[in-house]
């Protein structure tokens, strides 16, 4: 064994005392108490480490552009309308100097890997596609970046959509997302993004139900295509608002029907917040399907960011920790276990969704890995503690000094 680098002093979870962890060749070849070898090391004085925060929803193509946009009403119509306008004149450059600043904050608050989803329509091009692969690719040695074909306007009523979707995957794009929520034939737009999955033998994503009707869902329809077409495990959902508003009576049963299908669900905190329940005088609805519900019910179930600096979200700073503690916040969650819980749903519950078969830290797995300044993964959620360091594939990929805090004198 060839050790390159260690890290002595990491707080693992579950762990009591701190241990040590060595690399080889990019990944991780011994966890172990004062392991003894004469490699370069850093000490982690305790802090926590982690398989790395992973963002499985966000949009790195429309960040970055309220000041572009319009605000009046603040619904989610609005910002569908105002940022198709603007994308309209959105450049490749433009996109890519955008998305390269969220990716950077994304890696300096401790994510290492992250889906976007990527518009591909007549008004966008392929402007913003070719500029986020230049992002996965100028970014790759820091971050690994998945890329979904998304119709974010609909399908059926957008002529040319479809076929720039397949386009986009024959050339470099990782999977296919829909949105039916904005198409005027819902299922039709759900079967046929389910048939381009088919066709190019990818995983599939859908934004869906964001609104808070209980009695108009595209849920079954996704559920229905799922298992007619074996696709299990390979499904996940964003938003779906309306299972807030859902008495246990129903919520229960619908949530088993997602776990039966192997359909994944991210809870959007931000975004969800902000948009729904616009219609409220008082007693404004929340807007945040119960993720832990669900993952009590055996639904793989996530956190992410959504959107950054843009109408659907007018805020953010890309740090997953913060979306942790907002959902716990929502959710009422303060219990160890309930934090933990929480916690799982920005790292091993989002690997899973993503269908990661070997992330965190463990022996033979590569060596990514991310310190927070806290003891533990619950800890760090309520406290939305700082990444401190990171490590991709054996290599440093960032490191936060500590603030300093400067006491008068004499």
């Amino acid at each position: 064994m060839e050790i390159d680098f260690v890290i002595r002093n990491a707080r693992l979870p579950g762990s009591i005392e701190p241990t040590d962890i060595a690399f080889e060749a990019g990944r991780i070849a011994a966890i172990a108490p004062r392991f003894v070898c004469d490699a370069p090391h850093h000490d982690a004085g305790g802090k926590f480490a982690c398989g790395g925060l992973i963002e499985t929803h966000i949009h790195l193509d429309k960040a970055g552009i309220i000041s572009r946009c319009n605000l009046c009403t603040e619904t989610l119509a609005e910002a569908v309308s105002e940022t198709s306008r603007a994308k309209a004149a959105f450049t490749e450059e433009d996109v890519y100097a955008r998305a390269a600043a969220v990716v950077e904050k994304a890696i300096l608050n401790g994510t290492t890997r992250l889906r976007t989803f990527v518009e591909i329509d007549p008004r966008a091009g392929f402007r913003s596609f070719e500029a986020i692969k230049r992002v996965r690719n100028d970014y790759a040695r820091l971050i690994d970046i998945e890329i979904c074909a998304f119709a974010q306007e609909g399908l059926t009523n957008d002529i040319g959509t479809e076929e720039m979707l397949a386009q986009a995957l024959k050339t470099g794009a990782d999977l296919v997302g829909g949105c039916p929520y904005t198409d005027p034939e819902p299922a039709e737009h759900i079967r046929r993004i389910f048939a381009l999955a088919a066709r190019f033998d990818t995983a599939v994503d859908f934004h869906l139900d964001f609104d808070l009707d209980t009695a108009n869902s595209n849920l079954p329809t996704v559920i229905a295509e799922t298992l007619a077409r074996g696709y299990h495990g390979r499904v996940s959902i964003g938003h779906v608002t309306n299972l807030s508003a859902m008495p246990p009576d129903e919520f229960s049963p619908v949530a088993r029907r997602l776990a039966e299908a192997g359909i994944a669900l991210t809870v959007l905190p931000a975004t969800d917040l902000f948009l729904t329940g616009r219609n409220a005088t008082h007693l404004v609805p929340r807007g945040v399907t119960p993720a832990h519900r669900l993952a009590e019910l055996g639904v793989v179930t996530s956190l992410s960011t959504n959107n950054v600096l843009n109408p659907f979200t007018p805020f953010g700073d890309v740090n997953l920790m913060r979306i942790a503690n907002l959902y716990a916040n929502v959710a009422q969650i303060g219990s160890a276990d309930g934090l933990r819980g929480v916690f799982g749903m920005v790292t091993a519950q989002a690997a899973a969704l993503l269908g990661l078969q070997s992330y965190g830290i463990s022996v033979g797995n590569a060596a990514d890995l991310v310190l927070f300044d806290a003891q533990s993964g619950g800890d760090a959620v309520a406290t939305i503690a700082p990444a401190v360091a990171g490590w991709k594939n054996g290599r440093q990929s960032f490191h936060r000094p500590p603030a300093q805090l400067f006491r008068a004198h004499g």
